[in-house]
């Protein structure tokens, strides 16, 4: 089996869950305490990919960057963005203000990262009825970007579509076509 490894980046404002995703990912596990993240923490999960219909068996090492997500951190954050093949847009659905960053988020990271591809995640979906997130999913898709893979409405809390948005976007990454 050969193994590649990538870079990620969890992108996001304050509190809207990117370190407790990247928990749920690595370490299936999740608390409800909130720990500020300061700088840069990297995460390493190594997943085998699906479907991939090579001589062997692919696995990619994933080497996913928490960032920061306090607004005076921005000025640095394209040094931390470089070279990321990926990146999930984090919002937090209880919080308007989040999401009417994420095209911030998403022109900051394509600036960085032209050929890169992206995954939103609205995030803490546990908090809000169904037909509540469903009107938030059709309201933050981009069709309009074709690097943006897909909008998911996500909750570190329940485990909810956090495998299949590190999934989709390894995926892509590995097999852009």
């Amino acid at each position: 089996m050969s193994t590649i490894s990538k870079k990620i980046c969890l992108v996001g404002d304050f509190g809207v869950g990117k370190t407790s995703l990247i928990r749920r990912f690595v370490e299936q596990q999740f608390s409800d305490q909130y720990l500020s993240t300061v700088g840069v923490k990297i995460s390493r999960k190594t997943v085998e990919l699906e479907g991939v219909k090579e001589p062997e068996k692919l696995s990619l090492q994933m080497m996913i960057w928490d960032l920061e997500g306090h607004t005076k951190f921005k000025g640095i954050a394209p040094t931390y963005l470089a070279g990321a093949g990926g990146a999930i847009i984090v919002a937090d659905v209880t919080r308007q203000e989040t999401l009417e960053r994420i095209s911030e988020h998403i022109d900051l990271f394509f600036s960085v990262n032209p050929k890169g591809f992206i995954i939103i995640a609205l995030n803490k979906s546990d908090m809000f009825e169904d037909e509540k997130i469903d009107k938030l999913l059709s309201n933050y898709q981009f069709e309009d970007q074709d690097r943006v893979l897909a909008t998911h409405s996500t909750s570190a809390k329940t485990g909810k579509d956090v495998d299949l948005i590190f999934h989709k976007l390894a995926k892509k990454m590995v097999l852009p076509i």
